[in-house]
């Protein structure tokens, strides 16, 4: 199978984790994979793998509201395996308290308490998204405020929303349920490796109708690090799932599409408690009403 890599120089991290947000989730053609290197501190490499090139002037004026990022270029790559390469050079991510990092940085991280091992792969989620990070910051920020009983990971992809909060809160049950069952597969894997998994259900399920999912329910802590259109589509169930007072972090929203998104949860009786920017993406926590 013929592969191209998109390649793209970034000031720092946070302009390299925008454009890598930018072009996995929202500009077409959908990349195999996005990685993004260290190359000379504070500047980053983004790089994206392609079945179909993408067309490099459309593009590149749809990045060109992101400050700090060099032109983009393209290139063929001979048929390896190309993500174990591309996730050999990831950097640990730092999210408030917690710390995310791939096998290449084991023997520096293993022994902490607060930091997980996520391996890029076929799942989305590895702390290098934006929205993946704001949300581990949300979740760090909650935790050091708000006792929590049960968890909800919803659109779980890795798992690493769910591990957090099982590093993060001790001795309560912690639920992460995705329909792709390659997602879940992953997220199993990962709550093993990181030692959480007699805590953690990982269930596949394309809604909150499933049976574990309704024994479980009311919960008071729910992460949704999804997209707009299936977090609009979930706001009466996810009321009906959260107990009064329960807390939830949506995430996934570019900046204009937050607004709405913000709108319709009050319409269904929550209330928004903080709104969090991170270059380009919104990250929304909302509680609902009693």
């Amino acid at each position: 199978m013929p592969l191209f890599k998109l390649r793209i120089e970034a000031a720092d991290l946070d302009a390299g984790r925008s454009a890598a947000g930018h072009i996995g989730e929202v500009i077409a053609p959908e990349p195999l994979a996005v990685t993004l290197f260290e190359a000379r501190p504070p500047a980053v490499v983004v790089e994206a793998y392609y079945t179909t090139p993408p067309n490099l002037a459309g593009l590149g004026s749809q990045l060109a509201a992101i400050a700090g990022l060099g032109p983009p270029t393209l290139e063929a790559v001979p048929d390896c395996n190309w993500v174990t390469l591309s996730q050999a050079a990831l950097p640990p991510v730092e999210a408030g308290r917690l710390t995310l990092y791939g096998s290449h940085h084991r023997a520096r991280f293993a022994m902490r308490r607060l930091a997980i091992e996520i391996e890029a792969g076929e799942a989305f989620g590895t702390g290098h998204n934006p929205t993946t990070a704001g949300v581990l910051v949300a979740l760090d920020d909650l935790t050091r405020r708000h006792r929590f009983a049960r968890v909800l990971d919803l659109g779980c992809g890795t798992g690493v929303l769910a591990i957090a909060a099982a590093r993060l809160i001790a001795d309560i049950p912690v639920f992460a349920v995705d329909n792709d069952p390659v997602a879940t597969a992953v997220a199993g894997a990962n709550a093993r490796l990181n030692r959480v998994a007699a805590r953690l259900h990982v269930l596949t399920a394309n809604s909150l109708a499933h049976p574990a999912l309704r024994r479980a329910q009311p919960f008071d802590l729910v992460l949704a690090n999804i997209l707009p259109r299936p977090l609009l589509a979930l706001a009466a169930e996810l009321y009906a799932a959260v107990a009064p007072g329960g807390i939830i972090v949506l995430s996934g929203l570019l900046n204009h599409q937050a607004r709405e998104v913000a709108m319709t949860y009050r319409a269904h009786g929550f209330r928004l408690l903080k709104r969090q920017q991170c270059t380009g993406w919104t990250i929304l926590t909302c509680q609902r009403r009693g």
